[in-house]
């Protein structure tokens, strides 16, 4: 997605998003792609995805009040 897109999507203002991405570029965590005027952002390889589809799926989980015992 260009940075347009992703502005609608997170429904935040274009200078924090640019911000967020320079940062995550930076990182190696997106990749970008220039066509023409725009610049194009995606993830940088299938171990984020996965990293990130394995943090929300953990969000997702109820909310454990007593702790899980250890098992040896």
């Amino acid at each position: 997605m260009c940075v347009t897109e992703l502005t609608v999507c997170l429904q935040d203002n274009l200078p924090a998003i640019s911000q967020r991405l320079k940062l995550l570029r930076a990182e190696r965590i997106v990749a970008t792609r220039r066509q023409g005027k725009h610049i194009f952002y995606r993830l940088a390889d299938r171990h984020v995805a996965h990293l990130i589809a394995n943090g929300l799926a953990h969000g997702e989980e109820p909310d454990e009040s007593s702790p899980t015992p250890f098992i040896s």
